[in-house]
C-alpha cells in the first residue's frame, strides 16, 4: 500500500507558517544563523528550511523589495539591498553633526569608564533603558561593538571607538580623568527612626552648609522685636 497524497491545500499552510517564523527570527538576529540552527528551533526538516530560505531570497529579490536575504559566513542573514545604498547612508547620516543629547553624554561617559560592557548595564547604571541612546552612539561612530559577554544569552559588549578619543583630544583610556571618591567619609550614621527621615535630613544638610550660610537658614528670631512690641515692625 503506497504512501497516502498529501494535497496542495494541505501543504501550503505549513509553508506559509514556517516563511513567517523564519522572517521573523531573521529580523531579530544580529548574526548570520545557519539552517541547522534555524531548524532545531522551529523543529522542521532541515532540508525544508534551507529550501523556504531559497524560494525567500528569491522572491524578496524579484519583487524588488529593499532588503535581500543573503547566505554568508556559512548563515542567513537580512540586508538592505545595495540599490538602495544611497538612501540608508543619508539616513544614516542625518543628524549626526548635531549635538548629542544629555542621554547619549551619559551613555557615553558610562562606556567609556565601564567599557567593555552591555546594554542591560548601561541601562542599569543610567536607571532607563539605553537601547536608543546607544544605537545613536554606534551611528556616530563614538561606539563599537568589542565583543560578547560571556553570561547567559552572550550580550554584545560595547567600547569607545577612536573617533571617542579623537573627538575629546586624548591619545589613549588611560588619560580620562578619575571619577570622585562618593565614598561617605567616617562611620555611617545610625538608621534614623520611623517617620525620623525628614529630620535627619535636614541635619545632614546643616552639617554641610557652611557656617554663615547655616546661619541664613536659620528663622532670623534676632531681629524680632520683644514680646509686647509688635509695632516696632510696623
Amino acid at each position: 500500500m503506497g504512501e497516502p497524497d498529501v494535497s496542495i491545500g494541505e501543504a501550503e499552510p505549513l509553508d506559509a507558517e514556517l516563511r513567517k517564523a523564519l522572517e521573523a527570527i531573521l529580523l531579530v538576529v544580529e548574526e548570520p544563523v545557519d539552517a541547522e540552527t534555524l531548524a532545531g528551533v522551529l523543529e522542521a526538516p532541515t532540508e525544508r528550511v534551507t529550501a523556504t530560505l531559497a524560494a525567500l531570497a528569491e522572491d524578496y529579490l524579484a519583487a524588488g523589495r529593499g532588503f535581500v536575504l543573503r547566505k554568508v559566513a556559512g548563515g542567513w542573514r537580512l540586508y538592505t539591498d545595495p540599490g538602495a545604498a544611497p538612501y540608508v547612508e543619508a539616513f544614516a547620516l542625518q543628524g549626526r553633526s548635531g549635538r548629542l543629547s544629555q542621554a547619549s553624554l551619559e551613555t557615553l561617559a558610562i562606556v567609556a569608564y565601564q567599557q567593555p560592557v552591555t546594554r542591560a548595564r548601561i541601562s542599569e547604571i543610567r536607571g532607563v533603558d539605553a537601547d536608543g541612546a546607544v544605537r545613536s552612539l554606534v551611528s556616530r561612530g563614538l561606539v563599537v561593538e568589542v565583543g560578547r559577554d560571556q553570561t547567559p544569552g552572550q550580550p554584545l559588549l560595547y567600547g569607545t571607538a577612536p573617533a571617542f578619543l579623537e573627538r575629546i583630544g586624548l591619545s589613549d583610556l588611560s588619560e580620562l580623568p578619575p571619577l570622585p571618591d562618593l565614598t561617605p567619609a567616617g562611620p555611617l550614621p545610625d538608621e534614623p527612626a520611623p517617620g525620623g527621615y525628614k529630620t535627619a535630613r535636614r541635619e545632614f544638610d546643616a552639617l554641610e552648609l557652611p557656617v554663615d550660610e547655616a546661619q541664613a537658614a536659620q528663622p532670623a528670631t534676632d531681629h524680632l522685636p520683644p514680646e509686647g512690641h509688635e509695632d516696632d515692625l510696623r
